[in-house]
């Protein structure tokens, strides 16, 4: 996925869940953080940041927070990516655990939910939910890094997909190249950890990449290991 061309700056603080102040040329200015997580460790002040300006001239900030540098890495805040970025690579068929896919369709409804993806596999009907994550500790990626009901209640839909005549998957968009596995972080949602552990047990299949990031592209990259223990 190609960037638009993007604006150095440097962060200064979080307003609010997503609104972030940010110096630009010197000048504070605030712009949309396209991320509810709490990304304690990448939003520090002085952090290297790199913002798209806004398309709308409605809208309350002139700009995006797409970037921030973390110990040399860049990393994508964008929660909005994961689905597009699934759906490229999907495309491209770069994606093997989903080899053979012979059409799919985003966002559809499923038992009182939205679900991601709706595959079209040689096996029948695939539901995929994409997730984004940003925390990386020591090598594992980990999701979520803060309590998401709606994330367990799309895990669970999944999983009694799973027990009917569907399949279903949970993909785990690491939006930065540095993780080489990835587990669910329990610290921060436990009940997230055991509904996805309680969901693979029935079938629902877990899966993990890293990206390719540049100021110029973002791309799914790599698949890792997920590891539940």
């Amino acid at each position: 996925m190609k960037l638009p061309p993007l604006i150095p700056a440097r962060f200064v603080r979080r307003v609010n869940r997503f609104r972030v102040t940010v110096r630009l040329e010197g000048e504070a200015v605030d712009a949309h953080l396209p991320n509810s997580g709490r990304l304690t460790e990448l939003l520090t002040p002085g952090r290297p940041c790199w913002l798209k300006p806004a398309a709308s001239p409605q809208r309350k900030t002139d700009f995006d927070l797409k970037l921030v540098e973390y110990a040399g890495v860049l990393v994508s805040v964008d929660a909005r990516l994961p689905n597009p970025l699934f759906a490229e690579a999907l495309a491209e068929g770069r994606l093997a655990p989903f080899e053979g896919c012979a059409d799919f369709v985003p966002e559809v409804p499923l038992e009182g939910s939205r679900i991601d993806f709706r595959l079209t596999m040689p096996e029948g009907v695939l539901w995929v939910e994409a997730k984004s994550v940003t925390l990386v500790e020591d090598g594992v990626a980990l999701f979520p890094d803060a309590p998401t009901i709606r994330g367990s209640r799309h895990v669970q839909t999944l999983a009694d997909a799973a027990g009917g005549e569907g399949g279903a998957a949970v993909v785990f968009v690491v939006q930065r190249p540095d993780a080489r596995s990835f587990s669910p972080y329990d610290e921060a949602d436990p009940v997230f950890g055991e509904t996805l552990r309680a969901a693979a047990e029935v079938g629902v299949g877990l899966y993990a990449w890293t990206c390719r990031v540049s100021k110029e592209e973002i791309a799914i990259a790599r698949q890792i290991p997920v590891d539940l223990a």
